[in-house]
């Protein structure tokens, strides 16, 4: 979880391909309306990201149904965001890439082919609800190795039953 740019792509396929069960890439399930919207530089509200967390709600309770691990970049930005994905599976857990605007718009300005432009950046921390002490998950520097990153995620415990 993070704003645009902290690195879920890149940090959640590293991830997978370590544990070896699926990516996905939250993205890919925003509806054209709201890539629309983000590329004009609208930030998205709560109704537009409704339908989208709902999309990958299901994907959550698919895999938990199946049994089987699932890695998803998500921003995650609010609470009730991670309330409504943790309906799908109470086991899931959060990662959230943090650090200071500056590294992160330097990011956003340097990749290529990406639909979120740096202006929407200061909504996205406005928006930003860290994790909570009773959440399950883990605040990482986004500027360390991503290899230092999984390792970290892998080294979280595992949820008390």
């Amino acid at each position: 979880m993070g704003v645009s740019g902290c690195g879920k792509s890149e940090i959640g396929s590293r991830l997978a391909t370590e544990l070896g069960v699926p990516f996905l890439e939250g993205d890919t399930f925003h509806p054209a309306e709201n890539v629309a919207k983000m590329s004009a530089g609208v930030p998205l509200n709560d109704d537009d990201r409704a339908g989208w967390l709902l999309t990958l709600q299901a994907k959550i309770r698919e895999a938990a149904q199946r049994g089987e691990g699932l890695v998803l970049s998500c921003s995650s930005l609010k609470r009730r965001y991670r309330d409504l994905l943790r309906q799908a599976d109470p086991e899931l857990r959060f990662a959230h890439l943090d650090g200071e605007r500056a590294v992160i718009e330097s990011r956003m300005q340097s990749r290529t082919g990406h639909y979120m432009p740096t202006s929407l950046l200061d909504s996205q921390l406005r928006d930003l609800e860290p994790l909570q002490a009773d959440e399950s998950g883990l605040r990482l520097d986004l500027t360390l190795p991503p290899s230092q990153l999984v390792s970290q995620i892998l080294k979280y415990p595992e949820p008390q039953q």
